[in-house]
């Protein structure tokens, strides 16, 4: 579980004139907290700083408590003194909460209470606006990285904000601590796919392990009969298995399956890309040909599984993963003009865990583009909201590119492949023009739900550009 800072901010000036406003804030705090902690966080809470010197304690507590992203909330006036050290400190996101206990204050009852200092107590209570401005213009003029999160304590919309910065926050930690296989080699003249691995592990901080073909080829081997058939029944029970296919080409790709998984469990790795040939009838050629059904059933397990060797798009299904939305392998199959809608999917792996319906294992005779023939994977990903997410290498820097869409019931392509059918806002023609433009590989990974937000949050974080096409 990830740790998040948490403080408070006030102006200790206030707590002697006004009786009971320090001792109420402090309980809007705790709400806060106990409402933070229920995202699957570790709330690190280093209560209410109301003068420099307290501000400075604070930057070492959450210092030391190694906290991923910081929440401010503002809790009254108070001095933007009192905030800088913090932010300067910690280096990592500030996310200002600009939360007033209610959404409308009651005047009549407030004008009504006959004392003015009583009043001014109240109002300096649901003040939190007043150094907004403040703190942004000093974390403008001092480069602080910062968003706000402005409501009320209610306020479920807030409260949704809220929750997207901390799921962020828990991927950016998860893709930095994931370790990322890559085996074999890339699929020969992919430019687009070529990726620099140093300049992912910068970015991500993801661990990039380098696997070789004759470790995958050792767990092959060693893999027991039993082991073989356990993982047939795990196919049986995941997939509907074709009645073509030949009993053979089950077990083969069950013994690869059973590899696969050592392979994952031995190298401890949260995702993987690969690609490979070898000479015709290799024993390389042999496993390389049946890995589908074993990397559907990984990526369906949130260990994603890229194809020809697509780092970049590893990356991008590893995040879809984390913030639960699966993260299937794509590539663009064809266009609809009529029903105005862009067909994707691949030969695999998929995610089975976001499909409409039950995955179908299915033979193929040949592989498109590839050596050999095998069992290949066909599904559609569930009918419903969408997102596009393609981690893109550009001339510059890296960047992240999202889309949100719908996939669409309608006629599919049953070649044995993964394929969908997917209306945008813009529009067929236009999102494949604008979404080609920003020079994407011809892989991206395709999630359930609209999850845009979180991943220009998880950008945020990360210090990188999102672009967002629709």
């Amino acid at each position: 579980m990830i740790k998040v800072g948490l403080f408070g901010i006030g102006l200790d000036t206030y707590w002697a004139q006004f009786n009971g406003l320090l001792s109420n804030l402090k309980a809007y705090q705790e709400q806060i907290k106990n409402r933070i902690a229920g995202f699957n966080v570790e709330v690190i809470d280093a209560g209410m700083v109301d003068n420099p010197v307290k501000a400075r304690e604070a930057a070492d507590f959450l210092k030391q408590n190694d906290v991923e992203i910081v929440f401010l909330y503002v809790s009254t006036y108070a001095l933007s003194s009192t905030v800088l050290p913090v932010a300067q400190k910690l280096k990592v996101p500030v996310i200002i909460l600009n939360l007033q206990p209610v959404a409308q204050l009651n005047y009549e009852t407030f004008n009504h209470l006959g004392d003015r200092g009583k009043m001014t107590g109240v109002w300096l209570e649901h003040c939190q606006a007043c150094s907004v401005p403040e703190i942004v213009s000093v974390f403008n003029r001092s480069g602080i990285q910062y968003d706000m999160v402005t409501g009320y304590l209610q306020d479920q919309e807030a409260w949704r904000e809220i929750e997207a910065w901390s799921e962020a926050a828990r991927v950016a930690a998860a893709i930095r601590n994931n370790r990322l296989g890559i085996l074999g080699h890339y699929y020969g003249g992919m430019l687009d796919v070529y990726t620099d691995l140093t300049k992912q592990t910068a970015i991500f901080g993801t661990h990039i392990e380098i696997l070789e073909m004759c470790e995958l080829k050792k767990y092959h081997d060693e893999a027991s009969d039993a082991e073989v058939q356990s993982k047939i029944q795990e196919f049986k029970d995941t997939f509907d298995v074709a009645s073509e296919c030949e009993r053979s080409e089950i077990e083969r790709a069950a013994r690869t399956s059973v590899a696969l998984d050592m392979l994952v469990k031995n190298r401890n790795l949260g995702s993987m890309a690969y690609y490979y040939e070898g000479e015709p009838g290799n024993d390389y050629e042999n496993i390389v040909t049946s890995v589908i059904a074993g990397n559907t059933l990984l990526t369906g397990k949130n260990i994603p599984i890229a194809g020809e060797c697509e780092v970049k798009n590893a990356q991008a299904m590893k995040i879809m993963a984390e913030f639960g939305a699966g993260g299937s392998f794509s590539e663009f199959y064809l266009m609809d003009f009529k029903d105005d809608v862009v067909i994707l999917g691949h030969d695999g792996p998929a995610h089975f865990a976001i499909a409409e319906g039950r995955v179908k294992l299915l033979p193929l005779q040949i592989y498109h583009g590839k050596p050999g023939k095998g069992l290949s994977i066909q599904m559609t990903v569930k009918h419903g909201p969408v997102t596009l997410l393609s981690v893109v290498e550009g001339k510059d820097a890296v960047f992240l590119l999202v889309a949100e869409g719908e996939s669409v019931a309608g006629p599919i392509l049953e070649i044995g492949n993964t394929n969908s059918r997917y209306h945008f806002s813009i529009g067929a023609k236009r999102f494949m023009n604008e979404w080609s433009k920003q020079g994407p590989a011809h892989h991206c990974a395709i999630g359930v739900g609209h999850i845009a937000d979180k991943i220009q949050k998880l950008g945020q974080i990360l210090g990188i550009t999102v672009v967002k096409i629709c």
